[in-house]
């Protein structure tokens, strides 16, 4: 099923175009509870009250169920009520791990609300052997599956490799 999906990648990069280069991504049926807790381990974290904002600083970990990411710092946007969180913004270097791949980007914006997981520059998908980059990849994390953006390139690995 992968080779037959990196497959379509590059026929899609072949046939599109660069500038609407766009492929489709199977993350193996990956789900994760948008309701479950959401754990934040950090170097350091700042507080702003009125904002409804928190910045934690320095090898950000954080975990969703089987969601794993990490960054250099993520930002937390809290619902309007203030008791829930809307979002996490993470920067400097964000890498996502589930059981079967790894993704790693410049930027990420998870909106758990929405369940979407956006990962943008120089994203690169990693599925065993197999690896798809993009300019940006957007993850839903209810269903498993996820989109690829801008200049998509694969690489497609044959036989048993």
């Amino acid at each position: 099923m992968l080779r037959l999906i990196a497959l379509c990648a590059s026929l899609c990069v072949g046939t599109v175009g660069p500038a609407n280069a766009q492929t489709n991504v199977d993350l193996g049926g990956v789900t994760v509870d948008t309701s479950a807790a959401v754990e934040v381990t950090a170097d350091s974290l700042s507080v702003n009250q009125d904002s409804g904002r928190a910045v934690f600083d320095g090898n950000v970990l954080v975990v969703q169920g089987d969601l794993r990411l990490s960054a250099g710092q993520v930002e937390v946007i809290y619902g309007t009520d203030t008791s829930q969180i809307a979002r996490l913004v993470a920067s400097e270097g964000v890498t996502f791990v589930t059981a079967d791949e790894a993704a790693e980007a410049e930027q990420a914006d998870y909106d758990i609300a929405a369940g979407l997981l956006v990962l943008t520059g120089n994203v690169l998908l990693t599925q065993g052997p197999s690896a798809i980059s993009a300019n940006q990849m957007t993850i839903n994390v209810t269903d498993g599956t996820a989109s690829m953006q801008g200049r998509v390139r694969t690489v497609l690995q044959q036989g048993e490799n």
